[in-house]
């Protein structure tokens, strides 16, 4: 069996999960947003190792359940040790969500950073509406990369010559195009949630804003500067004749590829412990509520 890609990434997954949302702001949306009182059945549609279960859960009131559906194997496992530690009751669930159908006993459907790897996320999202009681809540965290990229302020770089958005966004809807994987779908949930039927639609902006400087605790400036680079922010790039040809087959014209280029080697050779960043992931928090009844 061909090694699932996620399995062998759980460290990157760990480590830049927490550039997203402060602790406070998700407990806002739950006690606030959601309103959620009492106790809920929840399913984490591609949960990885349980990241979204590890945030809520100490939110959620007294004798909520955690569900998670993953296709990777080393992943759940390490959902299950860590969780089989915790007082929660969870349960965790292997295989291709594409085939898998979940029964309509949930109260809430999560995802995370998920749907921008699927070729047909409306087909995920009916999954998700398809598991949820009437009433109930389909809540997706998802990335609008033009806006991330956007969101970087830097001390003495000027934005456009490291962060070329125009480029950027070309290769974005590109990729979109061709694979119907699309990073940019965050901002686009809205809609497909209302086009399939939910009520009530709202989104939301996470709201931490990551601070990298020089007068930092030396641990914690070396802990976020390492998970800035594992989010891709300043990476070394390989060798300019491959990315070069890479960005070409993705529909740059030459001279397009070769400012992108010079643009990420730019980035990476200026990019340091010792530099001044601000940045803002600002994903997408989208949700609305599914009714069964039509006359409700």
């Amino acid at each position: 069996m061909a090694e699932y890609e996620w399995d062998s990434r759980i460290e990157y997954l760990r480590n830049t999960r927490g550039l997203y949302y402060n602790d406070d702001y998700l407990e806002f949306l739950v006690t606030t947003v959601w309103k959620i009182n009492r106790a809920v059945n929840i399913v984490d549609y591609g949960c990885g190792y349980g990241y979204l279960g590890l945030k809520l859960l100490p939110l959620l009131p007294a004798g909520s359940t955690y569900t998670g559906i993953d296709k990777g194997n080393d992943l759940l496992e390490e959902a299950r040790d860590v969780f089989g530690k915790l007082p929660y009751s969870t349960a965790f669930i292997q295989g291709d969500i594409e085939h898998i159908v979940a029964e309509r006993e949930y109260d809430i459907a999560l995802c995370h950073a998920f749907l921008l790897h699927m070729n047909r996320p409306q087909t995920i999202l009916q999954k998700m509406i398809d598991s949820v009681q009437d009433g109930g809540l389909v809540v997706c965290f998802e990335p609008h990369w033009i806006a991330n990229a956007a969101n970087y302020g830097f001390d003495e770089l000027q934005h456009s010559e490291v962060v070329r958005l125009g480029i950027l966004q070309k290769l974005y809807e590109a990729g979109a195009n061709d694979s119907g994987k699309d990073g940019n779908i965050g901002i686009k949930l809205p809609i497909l949630l209302s086009q399939l039927g939910l009520r009530n639609v709202e989104c939301r902006v996470s709201d931490k804003v990551n601070f990298l400087h020089r007068n930092m605790d030396v641990s914690a400036k070396e802990q976020l500067f390492q998970s800035l680079r594992e989010e891709g922010i300043g990476q070394e790039p390989d060798d300019p004749a491959t990315i070069v040809k890479q960005l070409m087959r993705r529909g740059l014209t030459e001279e397009e590829a070769q400012a992108q280029y010079a643009a990420e080697l730019r980035l990476f050779q200026e990019f340091d412990e010792n530099s001044y960043l601000t940045y803002a992931p600002n994903m997408k928090i989208s949700f609305g509520m599914v009714r069964t009844n039509s006359t409700s």
